[in-house]
């Protein structure tokens, strides 16, 4: 089993940063390939980025790519560094693990473990 919980999330206005981590117990986050989504109200749940367990391949959607950045540490810690950020990114964002640690999984449904989720608003 592996726990996982995100923080980071806040307010920010449009065109400004933050850095979403992802802090796993419970087995090793190094294990697995690791993935963020997204859901924002009144929408179904959406990929954003994922990476491998070595985190020499990496994935993200179209509306972040250029600006979203995914990595991970050696160690239990994984993170989403999101810059230029848009009203339209405006969402509940979860990290999840599992899949196949030799991929950048997009799909929801590879992933086995999920966090809460931490909140992200952003103002225009």
């Amino acid at each position: 089993q592996v726990q996982l919980v995100e923080s980071g999330g806040g307010l920010v206005q449009a065109g400004g940063s933050l850095r979403l981590a992802c802090a796993a117990s419970g087995r090793a986050l190094s294990m697995y390939a690791m993935g963020w989504f997204r859901q924002a109200p009144g929408k179904e749940r959406e990929f954003v980025a994922a990476i491998s367990r070595s985190g020499g391949i990496t994935s993200y959607a179209d509306s972040v790519s250029g600006r979203f950045t995914i990595s991970r540490d050696n160690a239990n810690t994984g993170y989403l560094q999101m810059n230029s950020l848009k009203p339209e990114d405006t969402a509940v964002y979860y990290c999840a693990a599992g899949a196949n640690p030799y991929r950048a999984a997009v799909r929801s449904s590879e992933y086995y473990y999920w966090g809460q989720g931490t909140q992200v608003t952003v103002s225009s």
